[in-house]
Order: structure tokens, then sequence, then C-alpha cells
């Protein structure tokens, strides 16, 4: 059976699908949760999403590569910075006009965790199709982005009560990762696997505390999420790489997605006890929409401007 293949054909797969089958169950038994509490299955399936999205978060952090020079450094600092700033000014702008209620339904946490955090994978096949080695090796960068870190600045900046030692402690597990795996390749290599590895594991359970009534409820604004996202991100990418006059300026726009283990932030967020879990609920399902609707609608993007620069730029495409 080809079950994990499966699984990687859905976009977000990893993420989205045990988050599904998390709710399933949840909606269908939950009272399967009451029968083994305080046992490992509790723990592996139900309350276990912290500690797992931590080691993920320290496992992302040591294929950051302080050496990478040059080029692939400027571009990857570039595209990371228009993709945090957008999307932190956006949710901030949404905080102070209309509160944590949000616009059609879209709470601030759900805009910044969605729009700042772009999908590594769906990045480095688009930059690797349509760009050259400097746009691929940006992704080590672009990584920066990954937990919710940046969601919490932004939440501070917006007038949320976000504690310092929060913000700290969300970044420690990154940075110590990033060191290590600096200092000793091995150890990049040893903890590369759970960068993709440990997200099903931890996506189960945060789709355990939801239902399928609130993901089909939440799903059109989610789909809006998606829509903003690439829009705003993915064309401002490409503004970015023109006004640089970089060759494959196109690239630029890969990085108008949603990563799948952004669905993961709210609840980080909501376990700092800067939002309450009915807002962290909503946010999830949203930003789990917009997981699949910008890895379908980015690569459209990216394609249309690949063929405008190729009429535009012929000599750019010999």
């Amino acid at each position: 059976m080809k079950i994990l293949q499966t699984v990687k054909k859905c976009p977000g797969g990893l993420m989205i699908v045990p988050l599904l089958l998390g709710a399933l169950v949840n909606t269908l038994a939950p009272q399967f949760w009451v029968i083994f509490k305080g046992t490992f299955t509790t723990h592996l399936w139900k309350t276990g999403a912290m500690p797992l999205l931590a080691a993920f978060l320290f496992c992302n952090g040591t294929t950051i590569d302080v050496k990478q020079a040059g080029m692939t450094l400027t571009k990857g600092v570039l595209l990371t910075a228009v993709k945090v700033l957008v999307g932190m000014l956006l949710g901030i702008a949404v905080s102070y006009t209309v509160g944590e209620a949000g616009i059609f339904g879209l709470a601030p946490i759900a805009i910044i965790a969605a729009i700042a955090n772009s999908n590594g994978g769906l990045y480095a096949a688009l930059a690797g199709e349509y760009g050259d080695a400097t746009d691929v090796g940006a992704v080590s960068v672009l990584s920066i982005n990954d937990g919710p870190f940046f969601t919490l600045l932004a939440l501070g900046a917006a007038g949320y009560g976000v504690p310092i030692e929060v913000l700290i402690g969300c970044i420690i597990p990154i940075i110590v990762g990033c060191i290590l795996g600096n200092l000793d390749p091995e150890i990049k290599k040893f903890c590369e696997p759970g960068t993709t590895l440990l997200i099903p594991f931890f996506a189960f359970p945060l789709g355990a505390g939801l239902t399928l009534t609130s993901i089909v409820n939440a799903g059109p604004s989610g789909i809006l999420l998606g829509v903003a996202s690439t829009a705003t991100t993915g064309i401002a990418g490409y503004l970015l790489y023109k006004v640089m006059k970089y060759k494959h300026p196109e690239v630029g726009a890969a990085i108008g997605t949603t990563a799948g283990n952004a669905a993961s932030t709210p609840a980080a967020v909501a376990a700092a006890g800067v939002i309450s879990k009915a807002v962290s609920d909503v946010a999830t399902v949203q930003i789990s929409a917009a997981i699949i609707t910008t890895a379908i609608l980015c690569p459209l993007l990216v394609t249309f401007l690949h063929k405008k620069e190729m009429q535009a730029h012929p000599e750019d495409y010999k």
C-alpha cells in the first residue's frame, strides 16, 4: 500500500492529513481519549503536540547554515524579510483596526501565522525549476520563519500581552539547534529527518482538539487567507527581485505559500497564554485551508510570471 506516497501528494499532506484524522477521531469517538487518559496513547495522539513541536523546531534549527555566503545569503534574507514583514504588518493592521475578532472571520493570529511562514519544500521545488543554485540555497535562510517566534513578536506589537520570556523561550530551540548544526555537520545530518518525520506526530494531536464541524465552518475564510497569502507575499517577492534586478524574478513569487507546520502555531501561542483556545482552534483550521490553497495558487502564479519574463527577457532564458 502506497500510504505515504498518497499522503505526500496532498498539498501539505504530512500536516493536513494527520490533522484531519485527529479531528475525525475526536468527532466520532471523543470518549476514546477519556478511556486511555494518562497513557502513552493519549500522550502521543491527544496531548503530545507541544513537546514534539519543540523537537521539530530544534531539528529545523540544525538545518540553518550560517556559512551561506554571497548572493544565496542575500536572497534568503531579503525573501525572509518580505515574507515576515508583510504577514506581521497585515496582522498588526487588522488587530489595531478591528481587534481580535479580525476581518472576514480571520483573527490576527491566523493572518500572521499563515502569511509570515513559507513552505520551504515548495519554494525549493519552484526555485529549482525556474531559478539557479543561489535561489535554491536561499531556502536555508527562509527556514528561520518556522515556528511561532515571529507570530508572537507581531502579536506583541499588535497590543497583545506577550511576555519577553515567552518570546525567548520560543526561539531558544531553534538557536541551540542552529549552533549545534553549524558546529558539527553530523548533528545536522542526524537531525535533518526530524524536519519532516515529526510533522505528522504533532499534527494528529492538534487535530484531536478540533471537530469536523469546526473545519467545515472555517473553510471559506481559510481559502480567502490562502489567496491573500499568495497575492501579497508572492507579488511582493516578485517585485523585490525586479527592483534588485535579479535574473529569474519569478522565483521571488515562490514565497507566496503557507507552510504545513504553520497550522501548529496557534496552538503554540495559545499554550503560552497569549490567545484563547477558541481562537486557536479556528485559526488552526483556517491556516490548514490556506496551506492547501497556496500550494495550488503559488505554482500557478510563478508559472505565469515565468512565461511573462521569458517573453520580456528571452536573453536570460537561453
